[in-house]
């Protein structure tokens, strides 16, 4: 009897052993959406240490003021666990999210609310529940924007964006703190023509690596900006990719032979109106090769990701694919940059992924914006994949009760000299419509009341680039995407 019952307790044991690492190990994919009626977007996401995953962009729904930085924390089935709201009565925007050493958030962006400029360099530090720790901004009496943040090996933190108060007019911007976010040093990258940092790294030999676009150097219109630095910020070397036309990196990663794999947007190659660009150099930034991505459309690349294969996944944006508008656009290449598969998600109306990141289970999260689903307006998407780019648990997409009720176009789209904007329906509100116009980093770039419910852009002054439109009218609104090409 003691024999065959532990023969049982043996077999039992056996079992488990088989079947409870599959269970613990198994995969949840999900689309979920974050947000109220106003606009929210997601721009930056991670796995957390614990496995579910926190999610950093602005609100326009909750806070303080017009825009404010919006942190989320989920468990791993994408379910919400709490928020929180970072800013004060103006203008705050959040770029980019990390999971700190200890076990808290960094946050970097932009704000208008605090400061000694109109928009300074914003850097917040939570704890683990999200509540702040402190709060620091950098920049001079002129613009300086926050695009990107990592934490460096001695628990400080190295910050790169955009900077018109410091260098010759609108440089490469490079922040280095200590862990309570005290300036170590800053440093300006660039020329005389125009610059912006869109992504740091901290590299083998404790230096840094920055990817951005700029017009001062290169082969014509703006180019891919590849920065070297030693430990100190002082640069090793330089290099500029491109061609002709504009060229801009979003992200750049330090690869696994030493060199950079960078991906962006490419208008001066590839097969349509703007394609995903990426490029791998060896450790001195010296091409390896190049590939573009995409179809007639616009399609363009925010972050990329090296895979443990050796490959690579993007994430962004295409109107090429998709179900309609500008769907999140994911691809999965080999080592070479040859295609092994692609992926899109989203509906009937605009959707763009800005950041991508490995998961433990060997699939991908994607932090971006969907205008198809959600409560209203723009909502934070977060999606789960598995390795092939599959998710197998989304939300309902049955078509929601949406807000607002306007809709905008813009004819034509993509334009080169002036594009018509019309509202429709006429808004029921009997205050004058207003019109505001940003970029693709979310800085405002115009602001007027509109006297028609028709009327003509002519972007006279501003770069090449996606533009978000938005006319609000009493509690109505409406948002709309627009390509200017140079």
């Amino acid at each position: 009897m003691y024999r065959s019952s532990f023969a049982l307790v043996l077999s039992m044991a056996a079992l488990a052993a088989i079947l409870l690492p599959s269970s613990l190990n198994a995969e949840i994919n999900f689309e979920r959406t974050y947000g109220g009626t106003n606009d929210d977007d997601g721009w930056s996401a991670q796995q957390t240490a614990e496995g579910g995953y926190v999610v950093a962009g602005n609100t326009s729904s909750y806070g303080a003021g017009n825009s404010d930085i919006y942190l989320i924390k989920t468990d791993a089935a994408g379910d919400m666990l709490w928020t929180r709201t970072f800013g004060g009565p103006a203008f705050d925007y959040c770029r980019s999210v990390q999971q700190t050493a200890d076990g808290g958030y960094i946050l970097a962006g932009y704000t208008s609310s605090f400061g000694a400029g109109f928009s300074d360099i914003y850097l917040v530090k939570t704890d683990s529940s999200g509540e702040t720790l402190w709060t620091r901004t950098y920049g001079g009496a002129e613009d300086d924007y926050g695009y990107a943040v990592r934490q460096t090996a001695e628990g400080g933190f190295i910050v790169t964006g955009e900077t018109h108060s410091f260098g010759s007019g609108g440089n490469v911007y490079l922040v280095r703190t200590n862990a309570n976010g005290n300036a170590l040093w800053t440093r300006t990258y660039g020329g005389e023509s125009g610059e912006f940092g869109c992504s740091v790294q901290p590299t083998t030999d404790s230096g840094f690596i920055i990817v951005g676009s700029t017009s001062s150097f290169g082969a014509g219109g703006s180019d891919v900006y590849l920065v070297k630095t030693d430990a100190n910020g002082d640069t090793l070397w330089s290099r500029t990719f491109g061609g002709t036309n504009d060229d801009y990196g979003g992200s750049v990663q330090q690869t696994i032979d030493g060199g950079y794999a960078i991906a962006g947007y490419t208008w001066s190659f590839g097969a349509g109106d703007g394609d995903v660009y990426l490029i791998k150099t060896d450790v001195t930034g010296d091409t390896m090769w190049t590939r573009t991505f995409g179809g007639a459309g616009y399609d363009g690349a925010n972050s990329v990701q090296q895979t443990t294969d050796g490959g690579y996944a993007i994430a962004g944006h295409t109107t090429s694919f998709g179900a309609g508008g500008y769907d999140v656009y994911l691809l999965k290449t080999d080592e070479r940059g040859d295609t092994q598969w692609t992926k899109t998600y989203g509906g009937s109306d605009n959707e763009v992924g800005y950041s991508i990141q490995p998961t433990a289970d060997g699939g991908y999260v994607i932090a971006g914006g969907t205008h198809s689903f959600g409560s209203g307006g723009c909502d934070v998407y977060l999606i789960k994949t598995d390795s092939l780019g599959n998710v197998a648990v989304a939300e309902p997409k049955a078509s929601p009760t949406r807000a607002p009720a306007l809709s905008l176009t813009c004819e034509p789209n993509p334009c080169r000299g002036a594009t018509t904007i019309s509202l429709k329906p006429q808004a029921s509100s009997s205050k004058r419509p207003t019109l505001r116009i940003y970029d693709a980093q979310g800085r405002l770039v115009l602001f007027q009341t509109v006297r028609a419910s028709s009327f003509i852009f002519h972007p006279s002054s501003l770069p090449s680039g996606a533009y978000f439109v938005r006319v609000d009218a009493g509690n109505e609104h409406a948002t709309a995407r627009v390509v200017l090409q140079r």
